[in-house]
């Protein structure tokens, strides 16, 4: 099972939290090898995804938020967007568009990031909006404050994290075939509560940038966390491991999941903002209208008579009835 752990370093303003993402993302890899139409991601692009995975459940388990936290990487390499969705119950999905030839050894840059123009974006979507209540977005470049392409995830998020935030945030992160994993350890803001959404910056907060010693020692511990150490060591191993002469406060453990939000009616809703025309012209051509999930490899058919349905108003189709036809 996947499992997040959070903990504190008792008397320290440093939190942590690992997560290990076994199961949730093997179900992804292979919904997106069972898919005829695209087949398999190529490797330095799953690897990416599941970094962008874990990391993206690191995110939201330190936020009080009841929305989707999406994280985005797109740029102009092969890889035109990467996305990972997590929703506040950590249950969270992952999808990218290759348009190009993937390298075996493709980086970050290779992939998103080719003329340095490659962004970062972290959106905070609620809900349940207020009327005229827009989500949350923060977009940062993949590159450092000297315009250096940044050749780890981890080290977009962590100057994302110190420019949006204030917040000192050391993050490791590791993927394979078989698991998605993450370590994060952040100090503990002096004002506000951590939202992604700005809440964070102040004096205070911007003061104590760099000079914690306690953050300072526990960040270099877990730096020494390698790739190998991260995807195969079990979580109770790997805190051990590095904080055996910390205290370490630790929390109930959650279960992060898989799960896709699409669904036939948001289809249909999306066939009709295509309007009549569009969908009587798809199915001159090709008979029906078929339409796949990028995120879950859900195929949805729509044949005439299933078109004809989505454009009947509600007050115009025949009453339902139990009888068998």
């Amino acid at each position: 099972m996947s499992e997040l752990h959070k903990f504190l370093f008792d008397g320290l303003p440093v939190r942590g939290c690992i997560v290990k993402l076994t199961h949730a993302w093997t179900e992804i890899l292979a919904r997106r090898l069972a898919n005829t139409q695209t087949g398999a991601w190529p490797p330095p692009v799953a690897e990416l995804l599941g970094e962008m995975a874990a990391a993206g459940v690191l995110m939201q388990s330190n936020i009080k938020f009841n929305g989707a936290l999406v994280l985005q990487i797109f740029g102009d390499g092969p890889v035109k967007v990467a996305v990972a969705e997590v929703q506040h119950d950590l249950s969270l999905r992952v999808t990218a568009k290759v348009v190009g030839d993937v390298g075996v050894n493709a980086r970050l840059p290779d992939l998103v990031n080719v003329a340095n123009k490659g962004r970062c974006a972290i959106t905070l979507d609620p809900k349940d909006k207020f009327p005229g209540q827009q989500p949350y977005q923060g977009v940062v470049p993949l590159h450092g404050d000297h315009n250096e392409k940044l050749d780890k995830l981890s080290d977009v998020l962590e100057h994302y994290m110190l420019q949006s935030e204030q917040l000192d945030t050391t993050l490791i992160l590791a993927a394979d075939s078989k698991v998605a994993a993450g370590l994060l350890i952040q100090r503990l803001p002096m004002a506000g509560e951590g939202n992604l959404a700005g809440s964070l910056v102040s004096r205070e907060n911007e003061d104590e940038i760099g000079r914690n010693e306690d953050y300072n020692r526990i960040s270099i511990l877990a730096r020494s966390l390698t790739r190998q150490e991260l995807l195969e060591l079990d979580v109770d191993t790997i805190l051990q491991r590095l904080f055996w002469e910390e205290r370490v406060l630790r929390f109930e453990p959650k279960a992060p999941v898989f799960a896709c939000t699409c669904s036939r009616a948001r289809v249909s809703s999306m066939i009709r903002g295509l309007g009549i025309e569009e969908a009587e012209s798809i199915l001159a051509e090709r008979g029906e209208i078929d339409v796949g999930c990028d995120f879950c490899g859900q195929q949805y058919r729509f044949d005439a008579v299933d078109a004809a349905q989505i454009f009947t108003s509600a007050g115009d189709q025949p009453p339902s009835t139990s009888k068998v036809q």
